[in-house]
């Protein structure tokens, strides 16, 4: 499982670059203008250069509007800028037709410019109470469209997170249907060093986090620490280890 972690600016990311042999992607979002929201591309430009060579940058384009011409544009922005994975949340696309169209334009700008990139369509676990498509549609949007990997977080932050909306059981189908249609599975939505176990069980290759890795856990007024990045990863290393063995005594 590889560990996604937020910084808000370029400055938050030098403290990530101290923590670099502790984490995987450093991904790019402004959480003042919501959950997905997208930064400047000068802060992405900025990160790239804050965090080492070998650390792919991941940077959101923000929670979109089903309009595809426009969010085309703000992923080609986004990886012209550095990013190698381009996150659009699909706030405004009310049904996976929506989904899909506005997917597939931003596949087509994106891969255009840089073929190897990733592109992750997103979804958001909450989405009953903001009326965008159903999360466990997310996997067949993101094949449908020829993205590359499906996920979903929290639209609202209010202290609810990804499990309160969708139980372990239904993440696993999620995870399931993205691994069937060849697609990576990132989950994310206020996660807990608690909620590791399960995430690791149910097979998540991408973990995404922001608040379980600033002081006091809390995601806008907290800082990334390097600490908190540290004592993660360690946990996610001790649930993998755990995990392995009781596959392998079970196998």
């Amino acid at each position: 499982m590889l560990l996604l972690i937020s910084p808000d600016g370029a400055e938050e990311a030098l403290d990530c670059a101290k923590a670099a042999q502790h984490l995987d992607i450093v991904d790019v979002k402004k959480p003042d203008e919501g959950s997905l929201g997208a930064n400047f591309p000068w802060v992405i430009r900025a990160v790239r250069d804050a965090v080492p060579a070998d650390k792919p940058v991941s940077a959101t384009v923000g929670d979109v509007p089903y309009k595809p011409g426009t969010v085309a544009q703000a992923a080609l922005g986004a990886v012209v800028s550095g990013a190698t994975y381009i996150k659009v949340g699909l706030y405004g696309c009310t049904t996976p037709d929506q989904g899909i169209a506005v997917m597939r334009a931003v596949v087509r700008a994106v891969k255009d410019h840089r073929p190897d990139a990733l592109v992750v369509a997103s979804g958001y676990a909450d989405a009953h109470r903001i009326g965008c498509v159903n999360p466990l549609a997310l996997p067949d949007i993101a094949a449908r469209s020829g993205a590359d990997a499906a996920m979903l977080d929290t639209a609202i932050k209010d202290g609810t997170r990804l499990f309160d909306h969708v139980p372990p059981d239904a993440c696993a189908e999620f995870v399931s249907r993205a691994h069937a249609a060849g697609l990576l599975a990132a989950l994310a939505g206020s996660v807990r060093q608690a909620d590791i176990g399960a995430l690791t069980r149910i097979g998540t290759d991408i973990v995404g986090v922001r608040g379980a890795v600033c002081e006091g856990g809390d995601r806008d007024a907290g800082r990334i620490r390097p600490h908190l990045v540290a004592a993660f990863r360690a946990e996610m290393d001790r649930q993998a280890s755990e995990y392995a063995a009781d596959v392998t005594g079970t196998g």
